[in-house]
């Protein structure tokens, strides 16, 4: 370090990323006059995913920008609904997602998912190839590099989760469309196409099918509906849906 000392103010939604001594407006803090802003912020704790804009005496600035002595940097939040540009929205989820992931497909929303630990750098690399956003508790993986895009998942409860991604990306919701269990997309079937996944109570009591056209899975409206639609009534409610 040369002594090169800046003030920096994180924004209230970010304090949970930083230390206790940092939440209360502007702290000085000293760094090397080499580093870049996002490094710097990186070294906070604080994700880039969850970095909106970077404010510099007031005007924005990169994050390749370098501090200078004196400077007053303000961290604030990503703006919601946030704009992931250049694909079509899906995201990727690691392997402590696999409720969110369930729930986000039973919404229609185009979601991949690692039900086994393959790794930060196989998780990083699968979303620049696929382009998805990577959601994620794991700050260590926010900050790979090679990620096309990140989001850290802020609560550890379901509910709260799927609220905080829905308000995030406002993605268009078309629940009953994808599998759950592959992501696959559905299609109507007859009780003839699906018979071998069918017990005779369900034989006997249920019409309506559908069937992923990738795994093959068979759905019907059975015990656990009435659950699964209260989430979907929930999130229509609040989130919208679309066509």
């Amino acid at each position: 370090m040369n002594g090169t000392e800046i003030h920096v103010e994180v924004a209230s939604a970010l304090h949970l990323f930083v230390p206790q001594a940092r939440r209360a407006g502007a702290t000085a803090l000293a760094t090397d006059g080499v580093s870049t802003l996002g490094h710097v912020v990186e070294s906070l704790g604080v994700p880039l995913t969850e970095v909106g804009t970077l404010l510099v005496d007031g005007r924005e600035v990169p994050a390749s920008h370098i501090p200078k002595a004196g400077e007053r940097i303000a961290v604030r939040p990503v703006a919601r609904p946030q704009q992931v540009p250049g694909a079509p929205l899906r995201f990727l989820l690691d392997v402590h997602l696999g409720t969110l992931a369930r729930r986000l497909r039973l919404l229609g929303v185009d979601t991949a998912y690692e039900s086994t630990d393959i790794g930060d750098p196989a998780l990083a690399a699968r979303s620049a190839a696929e382009r998805r956003v990577m959601l994620s508790r794991d700050r260590g993986l926010l900050r790979r590099r090679e990620l096309w895009a990140g989001a850290f998942v802020y609560s550890t409860r379901p509910d709260d989760q799927l609220s905080d991604v829905l308000d995030r990306f406002a993605p268009d919701l078309r629940p009953w469309t994808r599998c759950t269990a592959c992501n696959g997309t559905l299609r109507q079937a007859t009780k003839e196409e699906v018979a071998d996944q069918l017990k005779g109570g369900t034989q006997r009591s249920y019409d309506v099918f559908a069937q992923c056209t990738v795994c093959g899975r068979a759905y019907w409206k059975g015990a656990h509906h009435e659950q699964l639609e209260a989430i979907v009534e929930r999130a229509l409610t609040r989130f919208g849906g679309g066509t």
